[in-house]
């Protein structure tokens, strides 16, 4: 997400350069905010790329666009006439998550609509960049004027759908420039964001005003943009993401040959679980009497992490097994199984009694949505407050938050010897994912609308 703050230009330098810019310019610098960041962006952006080989992750960033506009161009050139655009960008996986079913709602009605993915991050194109139904997934080039004008002229988009957030101005104004329309979807503003700061907030009423629709997650994110930002445009259709791990939990084919082994067990399943929660979590569990068979799904497999995760197993005289090299003697009473590779977490959480979600004692909770679908209690750390879901979720009663070992320690007790206590919570769990259904049929319904009101033009992509 990007943000302005403390330029220090004042107003009559600004207004000189501001009368000295061309028409077409004016028209896509709605505000001096938008303006400021079109003057100042360049030589942010230009300072990044000098001291990139001095920080990995701006190395990175540099790297991976390298080659973006041939190698997308090469893609587009070979696609077939389209009457339809859409392009969809998400800052990462679990934005992406949000849009894919609304891809598949509309694919199920239109078949004449290609599909375009932008990714901010290395991690939500790596883990989507084969999504089968768009025609090209790609990093979303650097937010230069330029950029923006290629990008825009290569992908002649109808509809921008943008996921929750990640605003890019530059991009947002050529492809309303062009004639696309903005949606956005998912969308938040929750209290304390840098959306509400003084100086900032000008910004982002600009940026928010370019969307031509903007569906947000709860009647009072709605009312936030229209007494806040003055969007009236603005409708409350809910999260998608409800929508797409209810969909997602009827399909457990991965988990298929570990059944058998955890069948009329209790299972605790910890996800998405980091260094800080698994040096609570295995302590908590070590007390238990009577202990739930343990799965353990790292947040991060790499090889220097998982031999670290190995030797504290092996410090603690804990057993296990790697779900790589596991065999028919594997006993989840005496192993904890762990999960060494990618892809099966989400359908993991369909064996668990309970579920421990990491990253809450870290900058934020991962997706709560996912085990809370299988009707089971879901436990976290305290840091949550970044996820609206999580939120309702504990103010519901399905989800308990966890401050420390002799917390967790104490909820784990109580949900392995109170049968009725662990069954209510996770009902609670179930029926919170299960009434917040729906937002999808909102949005692509709203997409299908503006999409019958274009003419149609089969013309080639390139």
């Amino acid at each position: 997400m990007v943000g302005i703050e403390g330029y220090g230009m004042n107003f009559f330098v600004t207004f000189m350069l501001f009368s000295r810019v061309s028409k077409q310019e004016k028209f896509l610098m709605n505000s001096f905010s938008l303006f400021f960041y079109s003057l100042f962006f360049p030589a942010v952006l230009g300072a990044a790329r000098v001291f990139s080989p001095l920080h990995p992750k701006l190395r990175t960033f540099f790297r991976l666009r390298h080659h973006l506009f041939e190698e997308l161009e090469k893609k587009i050139i070979q696609l077939p006439p389209s009457a339809f655009r859409v392009w969809i960008h998400a800052a990462s996986v679990g934005e992406f998550e949000q849009a894919r079913p609304i891809v598949a709602a509309l694919k199920e009605k239109r078949s004449d609509i290609t599909f375009f993915v932008s990714f901010l991050s290395d991690s939500g194109y790596n883990a989507r960049k084969n999504f089968p139904d768009a025609a090209a997934v790609f990093y979303l080039p650097a937010d230069t004027l330029a950029n923006a004008r290629k990008l825009v002229s290569l992908l002649k988009p109808d509809i921008l759908l943008l996921m929750r957030y990640d605003f890019w101005p530059h991009h947002l104004q050529e492809a309303k420039k062009y004639g696309a329309k903005l949606i956005l979807a998912a969308a938040v503003l929750q209290e304390g964001s840098r959306y509400f700061k003084p100086g900032v907030n000008s910004f982002y009423r600009s940026i928010f005003h370019l969307f031509d629709q903007i569906y947000t997650v709860s009647s009072k994110d709605t009312l936030s943009f229209r007494q806040i930002f003055q969007c009236r445009q603005a409708k409350n259709a809910g999260d998608p993401r409800f929508d797409q791990v209810l969909t997602r939990s009827k399909s457990v084919s991965r988990v298929d040959h570990l059944k058998p082994f955890f069948e009329n067990k209790r299972v605790l399943v910890a996800g998405s679980v980091w260094e800080k929660d698994i040096a609570l979590l295995l302590p908590a569990w070590q007390k238990l009497e009577n202990r739930p068979s343990l799965i353990l799904v790292p947040h991060e497999v790499n090889p220097e992490k998982m031999e670290r995760l190995y030797q504290d197993l092996q410090s603690r005289a804990l057993e296990f097994a790697r779900v790589s090299a596991m065999n028919k003697n594997f006993d989840p009473e005496r192993e904890v199984l762990v999960i060494d590779q990618t892809g099966y977490l989400v359908e993991l959480y369909s064996l668990a009694s309970m579920a421990y979600v990491g990253g809450g004692f870290g900058v934020n909770v991962h997706n709560t949505l996912e085990p809370a679908v299988y009707g089971i209690p879901v436990l976290f750390g305290p840091r949550y407050h970044n996820s609206p879901e999580a939120e309702e979720l504990v103010a519901a009663g399905g989800a308990t938050v966890i401050h420390d070992e002799a917390t967790l320690s104490a909820t784990l007790k109580e949900l392995m010897t109170n049968s009725t206590e662990r069954k209510k919570r996770g009902e609670i769990a179930g029926k919170f994912v299960q009434e917040r259904t729906g937002a999808t049929a909102v949005i692509a319904e709203s997409i299908e609308a503006l999409i019958c009101a274009l003419p149609i033009q089969e013309k080639p992509l390139q």
